[in-house]
């Protein structure tokens, strides 16, 4: 396989800004990248602790049902949203929230969450406006300036979305989550050593996921340290894992070899994975 790319052709893909723009809001291991936003607040993102609810099949199930029953009821809708979010169905979970907050106005966890949903869809300036209303600039969730941060970045808009992380990053510093996403919005801008600056910063935490680890094996893979970021992303892995992230990396890479034109497939590993 060809390593061979360039930077600026690999990084106007659309599947690989894809990608990476998908990594900018989700959140652990390579089969799935990493925890970029962590919860946006502690009843909107409370997962499902009993057994019953552990698969996010069952717990759409079981959460479904509870929603069914009262449809107005806050946590219930919550609790139902979490559940189809983390088991990929996006567009009913941002239905269902929606509803949600049209019975429960001003219920800021609920809006919470709703924003992350339309996140998951794409409706990134929607996104961006809920979330808005979910937190206020006199008392501010830093989880929720993080995601918003990821909203703008996927708009194109890397100045403002860098000043949402500085913000985020003000209230939680260090935060490996917000240094990750800080860090892939350098990315997308192009700006490499700045994102491997932010990224090296985030792996360094003892708090970092394994997300934040490929993330900055990527940003060294595609300033032409194929080796290193083998390394990176290998370390501490049992074989198989390993080598799924070297075949993403390779992937991913080596899609700027392929010809004009040419049909991109989406790789089994991702940048994103439900919350």
């Amino acid at each position: 396989m060809r390593l061979r790319f360039s930077l600026a052709r690999l990084l106007a893909s659309t599947s690989l800004v894809a990608a990476v723009a998908m990594g900018l809001g989700g959140c652990t291991a390579m089969s799935k990248l990493s925890d970029v936003t962590g919860s946006v607040g502690p009843r909107a993102e409370a997962a499902p602790t009993d057994r019953a609810t552990a698969d996010p099949v069952r717990a759409v199930e079981v959460y479904g049902e509870r929603y069914r029953a009262n449809p107005k009821d806050a946590d219930a809708a919550l609790a139902y949203g979490q559940a189809l979010r983390a088991n990929g169905q996006r567009a009913q979970a941002a239905a269902v929230l929606e509803q949600a907050t049209i019975a429960n106005p001003g219920n800021k966890a609920l809006l919470a969450q709703y924003g992350r949903a339309l996140a998951d869809n794409g409706n990134f300036q929607q996104a961006y406006d809920v979330l808005s209303k979910a937190h206020s600039p006199d008392n501010p969730d830093w989880r929720l300036l993080s995601v918003q941060g990821t909203a703008l970045d996927q708009m194109g808009r890397h100045e403002e979305a860098r000043s949402y992380y500085a913000s985020a990053l003000k209230i939680a510093p260090g935060d490996p989550g917000v240094l990750s996403n800080l860090g892939l919005s350098y990315m997308l801008s192009r700006d490499l050593p700045k994102a491997e600056e932010a990224l090296r910063q985030a792996y360094a935490s003892p708090r970092a996921s394994i997300r934040v680890r490929q993330n900055l094996g990527l940003v060294v893979g595609l300033q032409g340290r194929f080796a290193e970021a083998e390394t990176i992303v290998k370390a501490d892995l049992p074989p198989d894992q390993a080598a799924a992230n070297v075949a993403y990396l390779k992937e991913m890479i080596s899609r700027s070899d392929a010809p004009r034109g040419a049909p991109k497939r989406t790789p089994v590993a991702s940048l994103s994975q439900p919350d």
